[in-house]
């Protein structure tokens, strides 16, 4: 099985990268109040000096003071979090690599199973994080602007700290995600409405403001889903049409590249046709995209949270696909969670030497 094509360059903007396989965003938790220790810096640099073409951070949050429901999920605001993200991406950049942080604003949570709550209650569109459970307040026209503009100050941030890109999380029922679907948008404003291009209002203002806060040269990847973690069959858009009417005006306000997030990427999205979430954002859109979704491994991301186990997996269907041209770079997530050399061992051919995944893996920053 070749995977050449998977080793050739990719470039857009502040995006250079040797190859097309990116880190995907995976919450870890090891940053005690928000903040980025050494221990998180070797763990990324460790994926960059394992030849991962682009590494998306964890998701980090937005200087909202219920935007995180854990304590120890990493901040992307106020001096020493800013400080540890310095150290992370100079220590990325000195073995080879490139990186963008994911930010995120987690919008109306469960509470945490530590028992910590953020001094304020949780906020969204409407107080639902899914149908008929409420568990924070609806968002004031001001909490939405003030919302906005957090988004940008954290891009800017990014920026002025050298990292490559942002990815904004609008996926998997966190806030952005809670503003498209009608189920936890209920709004009556500007912000709400029937149709998903009117609960498109909320993202495009992030995304203007990110990109005027970054300039038009900056690489801006953008991160959706389908699927919700209370429905993992649950569709916004029911259809191509639907699925254009959705995203293409995301990328018209400046999305560069959309992250098409699916719990198995050989999965077709719609009827009638193979092509899957990503195949299907970069034909309605025109814009690059990114697949995601069990690659290398069996069993899937929730299934490992749950406590499930995954074997090595062939690339063989994923090289199809990519070579057929229906998405651009692929992420993967727990292969590079539990070996840092997860790329480099792919490349040379040494696919005996693949690790599986164990919830074990969860527990630690695996630095070997």
């Amino acid at each position: 099985m070749s995977t050449n094509n998977l080793f050739s360059p990719f470039n857009l903007k502040t995006l250079n990268l040797k190859n097309r396989i990116v880190m995907a965003p995976m919450t870890r938790s090891f940053s005690p109040n928000g903040n980025p220790t050494d221990t998180v810096a070797a763990y990324y640099q460790k994926r960059a000096a394992g030849e991962v073409g682009l590494i998306l951070s964890e998701g980090t949050v937005i200087d909202r003071p219920s935007s995180s429901n854990d304590a120890n999920v990493p901040h992307f605001y106020g001096d020493e979090a800013l400080k540890g993200w310095q150290k992370v991406i100079n220590e990325v950049h000195a073995a080879g690599g490139q990186m963008g942080p994911q930010i995120w604003h987690m919008g109306i949570m469960d509470n945490h199973h530590s028992g910590w709550v953020p001094p304020v209650p949780f906020e969204g569109p409407s107080g639902l994080n899914r149908p008929d459970f409420r568990n924070g307040v609806s968002m004031t026209e001001k909490d939405i602007e003030d919302t906005i503009l957090a988004f940008g100050k954290a891009a800017a941030d990014a920026k002025r700290l050298g990292f490559d890109t942002i990815e904004i999380h609008g996926a998997h029922g966190y806030l952005i995600d809670q503003f498209f679907n009608p189920q936890t948008n209920l709004r009556e404003d500007i912000y709400g409405g029937k149709t998903l291009p009117e609960r498109n209002r909320f993202a495009i203002e992030v995304i203007k403001e990110i990109r005027k806060q970054v300039g038009n040269d900056f690489a801006v990847i953008m991160r959706f889903s389908q699927f919700k973690p209370s429905d993992y069959n649950y569709k916004l858009a029911k259809n191509p049409a639907e699925l254009e009417a959705w995203l293409t005006p995301l990328v018209d306000a400046g999305v560069d590249i959309i992250h098409a997030s699916q719990r198995r990427f050989w999965e077709p999205e719609f009827e009638g046709s193979d092509l899957n979430f990503a195949g299907w954002a970069k034909k309605v859109t025109g814009a690059p995209t990114i697949t995601v979704g069990s690659v290398g491994l069996s069993g899937d991301f929730f299934g490992a949270f749950a406590g499930e186990s995954s074997e090595p997996t062939s690339l063989e269907e994923l090289n199809r696909r990519f070579d057929r041209g229906d998405f651009d770079l692929v992420a993967v997530g727990r292969p590079l969670l539990s070996d840092p050399n997860w790329v480099a061992k792919i490349k040379a051919g040494k696919t005996d030497q693949l690790k599986g995944f164990s919830k074990e893996a969860l527990a630690e920053l695996v630095l070997e």
